[in-house]
């Protein structure tokens, strides 16, 4: 496989690392990027579904690394959900043109929605998969360890056993308080577009009442909520990748027609 694309931020010399399918044809538009989760990267086997449904049919498709993750510049540790927004909106403004379908994983169902927010005028439709917005305040935070309390304001960071890494993962205090700066769901939600979710009823990271939370905060009509009794939280199994891909055809279709 050739090596990634490169964008470069002139504001703080950060490097973007990127993959781009261009659209073309009658399918092009609406072009789909997808928004990986907290401490993952482009590479999943979710974002390369999408990218391969979208090259078979010549629709435009974007995935990248935010920084401090995958092959992007920058340390994980430093980075804030405000940091890695502004990563999306950045890489999204320098990368396509057009009307767009955001799909966002876990955390990046955090990201698709301050991108909405950022450029309402780009965004026509929104997929989120376990989407985990507000996370920091409402899943880490909401029952802290006093171990983890103590180690937050001893040392700016507490380091948490991962289920999918040998490495704990750093949830730092800087983290926690730029997220306490960028909630979405304690205010009405504006979107209009066609918004559909994909829960696992047996996640064990994200509770599947977080998507009715979501569903609940944003004011357009057209949600849907697809919960999968048995599903996890990555939902990367064969057939979960092709109900993503049905899902994200669905949302590009009738946001093509809006």
């Amino acid at each position: 496989m050739d090596a990634p694309g490169t964008l470069s931020r002139a504001s703080d010399g950060a490097t973007i690392a990127y993959r781009r399918t261009e659209g073309r044809g009658a399918a092009a538009s609406p072009a789909v990027v997808f928004l990986p989760g907290f401490r993952s990267d482009m590479e999943g086997g979710k974002a390369l579904a999408l990218e391969a449904w979208c090259r078979a049919e010549g629709r435009g498709f974007l995935r990248f690394d935010y920084t401090g993750h995958g092959l992007s510049s920058g340390s994980f540790e430093e980075g804030t959900i405000g940091q890695w927004a502004d990563d999306a909106v950045f890489a999204i403004e320098a990368l396509t043109s057009g009307p767009l379908v955001l799909v966002g994983s876990s955390m990046g169902g955090w990201i698709m929605m301050l991108t909405a927010r950022a450029l309402p005028h780009r965004v026509a439709g929104l997929v989120g998969i376990a989407p985990a917005p507000d996370f920091t305040e409402d899943l880490t935070m909401a029952n802290p360890s006093a171990a983890m309390r103590a180690a937050l304001l001893r040392d700016g960071v507490w380091y948490e056993p991962s289920e999918y890494s040998d490495e704990p993962t750093p949830i730092t205090r800087r983290l926690i308080e730029d997220g306490r700066e960028r909630l979405v769901l304690r205010t009405p939600f504006p979107f209009a577009g066609p918004v559909r979710i994909i829960q696992g009823m047996a996640d064990p990271d994200v509770p599947w009442r977080h998507a009715l939370r979501i569903a609940e905060a944003i004011t357009g009509a057209d949600i849907e909520i697809a919960l999968v009794k048995s599903g996890d939280h990555r939902l990367s199994e064969p057939h979960d990748l092709e109900r993503l891909v049905r899902t994200a055809a669905e949302v590009c279709r009738l946001a093509a027609s809006d």
